[in-house]
Formats: structure tokens, sequence, C-alpha cells
């Protein structure tokens, strides 16, 4: 760092500023200066003036990490709900892909990123009847199980008990009893004391025994993923006070987009294209020769392939579900890692399973937001109990105002 002293024209053109600005740094206290050589003229600090420029561009460096900050950048708030390392992600400190390969169920899961300690919300949670309004919803056959899912949250929002307690009880109550009512809406059923994962297994009326165990295993991988995209809105909503069913709305509405669930169902459609037709490694170089994206491939955390998928796709090939339809979509995948290198991600496992099963992309965004309503209501009832409300600032970067003089 420069200790000399320098001209008030050579300080000012350092700093960029005009002199009227360098006198006013002076006048503040924040550069240091004597008289010249000369004794007419002054002279300021060197060192004065670099800490100047450093601190500036310290603040040009916040504002842009804050900015990069809401794109797979820099942490924005803290949270003990998850943690993402590039060999696997951890719910409170516990192994997810240790959760899955153990027999963990969503349940036991939601308890974990709940904190609920020994307090078991499932077990005294008692089953309500669907209201009028909600029951309605299961006679429309064609709606997708988000769209009913997402009609049923503010009707059930209507006469849910305790929504605006403080109580940590009762909010972990509320949320089993509606993550339970949300899980039996995706399925079109009524809401049921069933494990999560038999009830999800149950309504797709498939003869086979390991299908229960792979939903268990892939609602317990989708539980929570740290901030993202819908975990986000959903704490947003939480934290301007909203219930646990509007907060929950919110990251719903979220995932409804093409570039977050919608994901999945583009990696479903993407399987069921290449596989239509025999070749699939001369299919894949089409798209990429026309500039296509793969769909169902990598993840920006997980630089060596996301570890989620390769615990799901382990998991499926040992269901061994149609046996060729597994053996086309393992073709795939490896045609997709040799041609881009790159490895198919969760959104690809999980429309893998539904096209195994000869199920449609609805099964597998139902396993997705089943799972993902688990962590949505972590990061909710985290939010509330914060007490914060999430308010950040924006760059203006558009037309100036115009002031009369």
């Amino acid at each position: 760092m420069r200790t000399d002293y320098l001209s008030a024209q050579e300080a000012a053109s350092r700093l960029g500023v005009s002199l009227a600005t360098l006198y006013a740094y002076v006048s503040r206290g924040h550069v240091d200066s004597r008289p010249g050589t000369d004794g007419r003229s002054r002279e300021y600090s060197g060192s004065d003036i670099e800490r100047l420029i450093e601190r500036r561009q310290a603040g040009r460096g916040a504002a842009q990490a804050a900015a990069h900050s809401l794109a797979w950048g820099l942490p924005v708030l803290e949270t003990r709900i998850s943690l993402i390392r590039s060999h696997g992600h951890y719910y409170r400190g516990q192994s997810a892909i240790a959760l899955a390969e153990s027999d963990a169920t969503l349940e036991d899961t939601a308890r974990l990123l709940w904190d609920c300690g020994e307090h078991d919300p499932f077990a005294i949670t008692p089953m309500r009847q669907w209201p009028e309004s909600v029951a309605s919803l299961l006679c429309h056959h064609t709606l997708p199980p988000l769209a009913r899912m997402a009609a049923a949250l503010p009707l059930l929002a209507l006469d849910a008990e305790h929504p605006h307690s403080s109580s940590p009880l009762h909010r972990r109550n509320y949320a089993a009893q509606l993550l339970r009512e949300t899980v039996a809406m995706l399925c079109a059923t009524h809401p049921d004391a069933l494990p999560i994962h038999q009830q999800i297994a149950a309504s797709w009326h498939i003869e086979d025994a390991g299908l229960p165990e792979l939903v268990r295993c892939a609602l317990v991988l989708c539980a929570d993923h740290e901030l993202n995209a819908s975990a986000f809105a959903t704490r947003v909503a939480a934290s301007t006070g909203a219930s646990l069913h509007a907060a929950a709305s919110a990251g719903l509405a979220t995932l409804s987009g093409p570039h977050h669930g919608g994901a999945t169902a583009r990696a479903y459609a993407f399987i069921q294209d290449m596989l239509s037709e025999g070749h699939p490694a001369d299919k894949v170089r089409e798209r990429l020769q026309r500039g296509d994206t793969i769909p169902g491939l990598g993840h920006p955390l997980y630089a060596e392939g996301d570890p989620r998928a390769t615990t799901l796709m382990n998991a499926l090939r040992e269901t061994r579900p149609h046996p060729a339809r597994l053996a086309h979509i393992q073709k795939l995948a490896d045609v997709m890692q040799a041609l881009c290198g790159t490895r198919p991600n969760l959104d690809f496992a999980l429309a893998a399973i539904a096209y195994a099963y000869d199920l449609d992309a609805d099964a597998a965004m139902t396993i997705f937001a089943a799972g993902r309503m688990t962590g949505w209501l972590a990061h909710a009832l985290e939010q509330q109990e914060s007490g914060s409300l999430i308010r950040p600032r924006a760059n203006y970067v558009g037309r100036m105002p115009v002031r009369d003089e």
C-alpha cells in the first residue's frame, strides 16, 4: 500500500473524482492532507486514497455478489434444514442418501426436517373428512394432480385448525395434517393414516411388491434441496405471516414452472420420444446437432453428477419392472453421458420410474410434489419462527428521473 503523498490533481485522478469531491473527502476525515513542499499547495495521503479505492471496490463487489446470489450464487439466508455438498445433500446433518437407502419414510424425514424432537405430529393428527368444496374436486377426473392440489389448498385453509398459532406443536400438527391432505389430493383419494409411500403406490393399482419401496426412496430424496426456487417462494410467503397453506401454495405455484417442476415432465417426454423407436443414440445426436437442449441432464450443484439420480436409478434396477423397458432406459442414460459428458439428474430418474412402470408424467410429478411439500413446510416453519420479513432490495438500472432545478 502506498505511503507517499500526492498532489491534489494526482489524488483526484486516482480516485476518479473532481477536486471538489477530493476536498470533501478531506473535510470528512477520510483523507489526510499536509502542506506541500512549496508552502502554497497541499498534498494528500496516498495510503488514504488507496484505502478509499479498496472500500469502493469492495462495495461494488458486494453489490455484484448480491445480484449473483439469486442465480446459483452466494447464500442469502441462514437455515438449519438442509445442506448440499458435491457428493450429496443432508437433512439437519443426516445424509439424505443414507436415509433413502435405509428404511426411513417420508414421515420420518418430515419429523427430522421439521425439528420435531420426540413429538410425532403424525401419531396424533386425526383424519378429517374432506370439506364438500374439496371433495367435489375428486369428481374432475381430467384435472392433473398438481392442478387439483393447487385448487384444494386455499379451500382446505378455510376450516384449518390453528392456522396462525404461535405454538410449535400446533404448527407441526398443522403441517402433518397438511402433508397428508396434500398426498391424498395428489392421489385423488381421501386422507389416510397409511404411510405416504404406500398410499401413492396403491393409487396406481400396480401389482409390484417393489414399487412402494421405490416410491419411499424417491420421496425421501425429493424432500428438500436447500433454497431452490419453490422453497424460496415458500419462505417469502411465510415471512409475511401467511399460513402454511398459503406458503405451500406459493411453493406449488413456483414448482409448476417449466424450469422447476416442469423439468420432470420434459424429461419424461424426452425418454418417451427417444425410446419410441430404435437407435436412441442417433436421435440424441440429431437433437444436439439442432442445438436442442437435452432434458434431465446435469445439475449446477453437482459437477460430478447428481447423486440423487444415481441412488434412485440403482433402486429402480433393484425392483426390475418391465426388464425390457428398464434396459432401454439404461441404454439411453449411457448414450446421454457418452455424447454429452454429463450424467442424468433427479428429473430423469423420476421420469424413468414412471416410464419403467408404464405410468404417465403425472406420476413422476406426484412423487416430486409430495416429497417437496415436506421441505416447503420445513422452510415455512423455520421462517415463521424466525419472525423476520424477507424483503431484498433491487438494483435499479432503468431510466433515471429528471428533477427540476
